[in-house]
């Protein structure tokens, strides 16, 4: 019984993350959506027209299609680290639970 509540629990999150996604794709059908780099850019620029950027990237990706790739591979390994470390965290209290 205890099994069927957690399907039930867990297909509930899945319909709810998918609404969150969704959403804003309904909301602002011809929106663009942009970056917070871009966002910073024009307000620096709108303050000081003047402003030369003092560092450079190490690297440049050839394409957007490149930029990304690596920018979801990034999340991707994040995601994984603090999935990894939840886990562990909850599972070391419930072997404690149960040990002690």
């Amino acid at each position: 019984m205890k099994q069927k509540s957690i399907w039930k629990k867990n297909l509930l999150l899945i319909a709810i993350v998918i609404v969150i996604a969704v959403i804003p794709l309904y909301v602002a059908k011809d929106g663009e959506f942009g970056g917070a780099d871009g966002q910073a850019m024009d307000a620096v620029s709108e303050v000081d027209p003047t402003y030369q950027s003092w560092a450079q990237p190490l690297l440049e990706p050839k394409s957007g299609e490149i930029e990304s790739l690596l920018f979801a591979t990034q999340a991707a390994i994040g995601a994984g680290v603090v999935g990894f470390v939840l886990g562990r965290i909850t599972k070391k209290d419930k072997d404690d639970d149960r040990n002690g």
